[in-house]
């Protein structure tokens, strides 16, 4: 990239963009929702070039997918070396060690002391779905629990698990059966005149009211939860309620992802 800064050479979008936005308009449905009207050129670091050579700051990062920037150098290289000797096989077709390494690294990073393994997905939801089925399996039972503003994907199963409503689930019902959502802590919107302590309790003292009078614990197979909401607002639970949903699990010998 040329520049290092955000210098813009046309109107938002340019007359390039705007060829292909009606191409865009034309082949792809409006279900795919875009962020802006431009159209990528190239990219590097932070710096993203639209195809009328305006210049912008990526603050998005591919929502989190692309923390490295774009275009590192080790990552090119990484992508060219790997495409110089072969693509993809499908690992259930013919397996290859670099899927084996990958594995073996997540696992001994991942906290816990006990054995682990690790399988890789097309996506979040795909993870999640399989992560369902995974529980389902392994404790016979069928429930699943969500929280309130959790967002899990846009598949039908993670569609119900998910907490908002618009834009991700109305109209698009009826939604998978057996799944609870139970109360999650946000502390910036707790009632006035009340400590931190006292909310948080609350909310330890609604979750367990939620396990007698709308999920019983034996029929659980899953509690899903997210160590910090994105869609819901960026909001991160106190440890307390971390910890006594755990202990929670651990009583009743339901999965906890």
């Amino acid at each position: 990239m040329e520049r290092k800064f955000v210098k813009l050479q046309t109107e938002i979008p340019g007359p390039k963009s705007r060829e292909i936005l009606e191409r865009r308009n034309k082949f792809v449905p409006k279900g795919i929702s875009n962020n802006s009207q431009s159209f990528v050129k190239k990219a590097e670091g932070a710096l993203v070039e639209d195809v009328d050579g305006n210049h912008y700051i990526d603050f998005a990062g591919a929502i989190g997918t692309i923390n490295v920037g774009h275009s590192h150098p080790r990552v090119v290289k990484a992508l060219q070396e790997q495409a110089s000797q072969f693509i993809h096989t499908g690992f259930n077709v013919m397996m290859y060690e670099s899927y084996i390494n990958l594995a073996e690294r997540l696992c001994a990073l991942a906290p816990g002391q006990f054995d682990k393994q690790a399988a890789f997905f097309n996506s979040g939801a795909e993870a999640v779905e399989n992560a369902v089925k995974i529980a389902r399996k392994y404790t016979k039972r069928q429930g699943i629990v969500s929280f309130t503003r959790g967002f899990h994907g846009r598949t039908l199963m993670t569609m119900t698990m998910t907490s908002k409503v618009k834009p991700y689930k109305f109209g698009f019902g009826p939604f998978a059966p057996e799944v609870y959502k139970a109360p999650y802590p946000y502390v910036y919107r707790r009632p006035k005149g009340m400590t931190e302590q006292q909310y948080s309790g609350m909310i330890i003292e609604q979750f367990e009211q939620f396990l007698v009078a709308e999920a019983a614990p034996e029929t659980i197979a899953a509690v899903v939860m997210e160590p910090v909401q994105g869609e819901g607002g960026f909001i991160v639970p106190d440890k307390a309620f971390v910890k006594r949903v755990r202990e929670l699990f651990t009583v009743w010998n339901f999965v906890y992802c």
